[in-house]
């Protein structure tokens, strides 16, 4: 059974989303990163890039397949983990802690309302 922890938001699409303040860390969830197997490529948005939620933002390669990231919420690239880039297998290994991906200076906090709690992504991720 995969990982799901309390404290971060969901997506559908299998990411997840912890909001600090006005910033949010971006990151894919350990379900995710499970059904992908080896990922060897992850290419992430630029920092200062601008982007809005729902929208695809990078890749993530992996032994079994290739994937869209798609961004949890709207605003502005602020930094991204270099080290999963060089070190992808990190997402493998810790995709909550040092697996992160990158960290987005939110536009509107309440957009993360719509976002799914821990209890609705484990009953998503029951129906696969």
């Amino acid at each position: 059974m995969a990982n799901v922890i309390d404290g971060v938001k969901y997506t559908k699409e299998h990411e997840w989303i912890k909001i600090e303040g006005d910033k949010a860390v971006e990151g894919l969830t350990d379900y995710a990163q499970s059904e992908l197997s080896d990922i060897v490529m992850v290419e992430l948005p630029a920092v200062g890039k601008k982007i809005k939620a729902g929208d695809s933002v990078g890749t993530i390669e992996a032994v079994k397949a290739v994937s869209d990231l798609y961004a949890g919420l709207s605003g502005e690239v602020v930094e991204v983990n270099d080290k999963v880039v060089s070190e992808p297998a990190l997402i493998n290994k810790d995709p909550y802690g040092e697996g992160w991906l990158y960290k987005v200076k939110v536009d509107d906090t309440k957009e993360a309302d719509s976002l799914l709690s821990p209890e609705q992504y484990k009953e998503l991720i029951e129906k696969h």
